[in-house]
């Protein structure tokens, strides 16, 4: 054999699960993608009292392949005098950046491409900011007014929240002690805790900063101008355009997994280490399996056949994931995948639940003006964040030198926060009623 051949044998053997995973991430992410918007048009119909897409495939399945197809062979339209290459290029950009930071992201202790990086979630942050050039690149592109305008506002909003995000994010690392992602989920279970409940106004900062950071309602103010153009990507058609989205979908996998990692515990169960809970080891495969009785129970009320198999077969594939989970729980040599197999469950099913939270929030609350947009960012979530840096930095002192409680210490900063959070809102409403304009709770819609 030759040293060459001989030695990519051996590459294969000593990365083939980054590998493997990362053609995973490459290949399936955009389908996935492609599966969360029909999920979101689903919700969406749901709390509409309607049923969304029906026609394309048993409950309307196919409907995501359907739009891939249209994308793709729809004309595209490049302006005369756009830059053809950055015109190119820049949707490329965009997805890239979210697929590769995807690439230092655990989706379960055995499920990763990267190994583990000593700055991991440094990595993932970095990476996916990138994405910033892809829009900034697109709108000058364009050589359009609308595009350029679009653009720039949709770098102000995302540069003022990703800073919020940041800052929220220190206050988990300053919990952790690491950049490391596997050592963040580690620290959460040698502590006993999530971090959510150690530093809950991080979260939640969080939350509102990545909602702001995909461009997702109500925060979708660049891609939403009155409803007439589409920001950044009003000069973008067929499947540039679609590249876009599928950015903007990759990037909601990608702050649902990095809050999950370092607030909800990444792929922990929960209470992992309280024994006599761990009968919640059963819920992983009893969940699946409940998903395929209704399933099958479904099956008969369908009207039209296809969709009666669809069922069938939809509960036949939860049955046997099902009795995959399961086969873990019994004394044997498959013992050692319990924690590779129900860690992968437990990550998938928190940062779904984070995503639907996207949605909810989505189908609830109007748009922000642009201004009032801003306002929230620099006023008020960015002193915020601060503030609670400083609160968590605090509570740590005072158990390290001081020898407090911990529940303690962290419940007075968080108190201490959260004054400052009311007199921060108290100090808007001032300015607003000075300047006489309407609080930012209002529906209003940005006209100037």
């Amino acid at each position: 054999m030759s040293p060459a051949l001989r030695g990519l044998l051996d590459f294969i053997e000593a990365w083939w699960v980054e590998l493997v995973c990362g053609v995973v991430i490459v290949a399936v992410v955009p389908l996935i993608a492609g599966y969360v918007v029909l999920m979101e048009r689903k919700l969406m119909a749901d709390m509409q009292a309607r049923l969304g897409p029906m026609r394309v495939g048993p409950h309307g399945l196919l409907q995501p392949i359907a739009d891939a197809v249209k994308l793709l062979i729809k004309e595209d339209i490049i302006p005369e005098d756009a830059d053809r290459i950055i015109f190119w290029l820049a949707p490329v950009i965009s997805m890239t950046a979210a697929l590769t930071a995807m690439g230092a992201i655990y989706f379960g202790p055995s499920f990763y491409v990267a190994r583990d990086i000593n700055v991991g979630l440094l990595f993932v942050l970095g990476v996916s900011s990138l994405g910033l050039f892809g829009i900034v690149l697109g709108g000058w592109a364009s050589n359009s007014h609308y595009s350029i305008i679009g653009a720039i506002r949709s770098t102000a909003q995302l540069v003022s929240y990703e800073t919020a995000a940041g800052l929220a994010l220190v206050s988990g690392v300053l919990l952790a002690g690491t950049l490391r992602i596997h050592g963040i989920v580690d620290a959460q279970k040698s502590d006993g805790v999530w971090y959510i409940f150690l530093a809950p106004i991080a979260f939640f900062i969080y939350v509102v900063a990545s909602i702001a950071e995909t461009n997702r309602a109500p925060f979708d103010l660049p891609e939403a101008e009155s409803e007439l153009v589409a920001g950044y990507m009003t000069e973008y058609s067929g499947f540039r355009w679609a590249l876009y989205f599928l950015g903007e979908y990759a990037n909601m996998i990608v702050v649902g997994s990095v809050a999950t990692t370092l607030f909800l515990g990444g792929w922990l169960r929960p209470f992992p280490n309280v024994q006599w809970l761990n009968f919640l080891d059963l819920l992983p495969p009893l969940l699946v399996a409940g998903v395929g009785a209704y399933s099958f129970s479904r099956a008969s009320t369908q009207p039209v056949p296809v969709q009666k198999q669809f069922m069938w077969g939809v509960a036949l594939l939860c049955f046997t994931i099902a009795l995959i989970l399961a086969v873990p729980l019994f004394p044997g040599p498959l013992r050692s995948l319990l924690p590779g197999l129900h860690g992968a469950f437990w990550f998938l099913l928190k940062v779904t639940a984070y995503i639907y939270l996207f949605m909810w929030l989505r189908f609830t609350l109007p748009r922000y003006r642009f201004d009032q947009l801003m306002h929230l960012g620099w006023y008020i979530l960015i002193p915020l964040a601060i503030v609670n840096v400083f609160a968590v930095g605090g509570a740590m002192v005072l158990q390290s030198e001081y020898h407090w409680n911990r529940w303690i210490a962290l419940g007075i900063t968080t108190l201490v926060t959260l004054v400052t959070a009311l007199f921060l809102l108290h100090i808007h409403d001032k300015r607003s009623e000075a300047a006489g304009a309407a609080p930012p709770t209002t529906t209003d819609s940005y006209a100037g």
